[in-house]
């Protein structure tokens, strides 16, 4: 019987996307499993506790988009203030510059919040289903009661972790303490609802499922970072010239005799890699710098009685140099390292003046466009402005308005206010000049100060107001 031969022409299909491999970290302990560790419960503390603190009868830290109101501890920022979240954004971004020139990716590693809340989900995932080992066999297995148990108290446990998590986020734009009773109340807060779910579903989707895939190819710091880092930075490497040619040993085998390296080829160094990928081959933009492979690595080489630091922080040129740790240091305080210092610190200094020496009250005098000047009386002359006055404390004060410039000019309204706590007002305001003086200042623009004074205060804690005083021909 003749078999069909296969035709060589027949299109061939072929899929354009790589098929994703399930990654299964291993636990580890260590030094730097400390570290992050210590940094999850820094964060989470202070993310899940902020809110809950009270300052001044009222929450310590409150962003009020219904009230357009920042409550920052003992500050009141207004719409106004925005400048100073500019700058926070400004110090953040050389921050990043500066850390990441000296050590690479520190913050994914140990306080971005993909690297932070994965770390909770999986050991969630280590209590209900066990360790690497487990969690392969566990979905390697046909579905049973005692897997199902498994899995289904996992996901138990994640989704509440992910609502409490955007119940407290939520939390930071609706105070806190109020937030449960609107919460039960559905049909008149169907928005608090919405924003509860999705920030609790992107929790639980970035860290339970989407994991190394957020760092690998949607956060854009892992393509920028080459950019930021040299041979002088120090990061996560592998001493190939110690560890090469690489093979499995036993313990009391003189490895150097039979011409092998350090590394015993454990591949332990790649099951911890949250990531999965293999230190190994090289610095990589997958690698977060969180140190699991460091951590792993030293226990082996304890356990094979070889010296630590097969996989370590060190710099490009360290390794290729066989530097000491002195001479690596010693370079990490290079011009750019010190340029980005410089600018960090510089730009700091001047948010944390600015906003410490920021004037609680704030006050903007627009011009009426619809009437730049009219007379009135027996040849006087009256310029009507719009006075925007916002109290930043967090109790009422009066005001008392003043002008200076003009001999002769004067108000013709209201010269004391009253502005209730963390309140803006804005109020009609009307100078006059007197017949005699605006006779001969006609034709003229003048300059004047509008002196907003607060009560039982002196003329220096008094708000200057620049203005145009329009005399007409």
């Amino acid at each position: 019987m003749n078999r069909p031969t296969p035709d060589s022409t027949a299109p061939v299909v072929r899929s354009l996307y790589e098929q994703q491999v399930k990654i299964y970290p291993r636990a580890v302990s260590g030094v730097f499993a400390r570290w992050r560790w210590a940094m999850v419960w820094l964060t989470q503390l202070f993310f899940y506790g902020m809110p809950w603190l009270q300052w001044n009868g009222r929450q310590a830290l409150l962003f009020d988009l219904d009230e357009r109101r920042f409550y920052v501890l003992g500050l009141v920022l207004q719409p106004q203030d925005f400048i100073y979240l500019a700058a926070l954004l400004v110090i953040s971004a050389l921050a990043l510059f500066f850390f990441t020139a000296i050590a690479g990716r520190l913050w994914c590693g140990y306080a971005c919040p993909q690297t932070v809340y994965t770390e909770l989900f999986l050991w969630l995932e280590r209590v209900t289903e066990g360790d690497r080992s487990a969690r392969m066999r566990l979905d390697a297995q046909p579905w049973t009661p005692a897997k199902l148990a498994r899995k289904g108290s996992k996901q138990a446990l994640w989704i509440g972790l992910a609502l409490l998590t955007g119940f407290t986020f939520v939390g930071y734009f609706t105070p806190i303490r109020e937030l449960p009773a609107a919460l039960m109340v559905p049909a008149e807060s169907p928005w608090l609802w919405f924003w509860v779910f999705f920030y609790g579903f992107a929790t639980y989707g970035n860290a339970g499922f989407m994991r190394e895939q957020v760092c690998k190819y949607m956060c854009p710091y892992a393509r920028f970072q080459s950019a930021l880092i040299d041979m002088d930075s120090l990061v996560i490497a592998y001493d190939s010239a110690r560890g090469e040619p690489r093979g499995s040993r036993g313990k009391k085998v003189e490895f150097q005799a039979k011409g092998l390296g350090s590394c015993v080829d454990c591949t332990l160094c790649v099951q911890v890699c949250p990531t999965g990928i293999d230190i190994r081959n090289g610095l990589q933009n997958e690698c977060i710098a969180c140190a699991a492979c460091i951590d792993v690595c030293d226990d082996v080489m304890d356990k094979m009685g070889y010296d630590r630091g097969l996989i370590r922080y060190t710099s490009g040129n360290a390794v290729a140099q066989g530097w000491t740790a002195r001479q690596m240091l010693r370079r990490v305080w290079r011009p750019r390292v010190l340029i980005y210092g410089a600018l960090l610190m510089l730009v700091t200094g001047a948010w944390l003046w600015s906003l410490t020496h920021r004037h609680d009250v704030q006050a903007v005098l627009i011009k009426d466009r619809g009437s730049l000047a009219r007379q009135v009386g027996q040849g006087a002359v009256e310029n009507t402005y719009r006075l925007q006055l916002t109290n930043s404390q967090e109790q009422p004060r009066r005001f008392t308005l003043q002008v200076q410039g003009v001999p002769g000019l004067r108000i013709d309204s209201d010269t004391a206010l009253t502005v209730q706590a963390t309140a803006s007002v804005a109020l009609p305001v009307r100078l006059v000049l007197p017949a005699g003086e605006a006779a001969r200042l006609a034709g003229q623009s003048l300059r004047v100060v509008l002196l907003v004074t607060p009560e039982n205060a002196g003329p220096a804690d008094a708000v200057q107001v620049d203005a145009s005083f329009i005399v007409p021909r």
